[in-house]
């Protein structure tokens, strides 16, 4: 069974940084997608980024990029998103999972005050 945990959100002041990480178990293949996502109150969920296993392929949404980085070790059991330069508005809860998404885990809480 596959599982993926979040882990690292908090408090911070805008213009600060928290690394999430992701924490995964299980097998999902040779060749798949880890995303992370984020939902605000009130709002929809959102693709922040995404990383290929098969050669590292990166994406980031418009609202993210230059600011968060995602990275997986090199045993792909943990996917990081480096998140700087944080702002009120990336408060949210984030998650990751596989895509296609499977269940949704707990997430993880960031709250970026101003």
């Amino acid at each position: 069974e596959v599982q993926l945990v979040e882990s690292g959100g908090g408090l911070v002041q805008a213009g600060g940084s928290l690394n999430l990480s992701c924490s995964i178990s299980g097998y999902l293949g040779d060749d798949y997608a880890i995303g992370w996502f984020r939902q605000a109150p009130g709002k929809e969920l959102e693709g922040v980024s995404c990383i290929r296993s098969r050669g590292g392929t990166t994406y980031y949404a418009d609202s993210v990029k230059g600011r968060f980085t995602i990275s997986r070790d090199n045993a792909k059991v943990r996917v990081y998103l480096q998140m700087n330069s944080l702002k009120p508005e990336d408060t949210a809860v984030y998650y990751c999972n596989k895509l296609p998404p499977l269940a949704w885990g707990q997430g993880t809480q960031v709250t970026v005050s101003s």
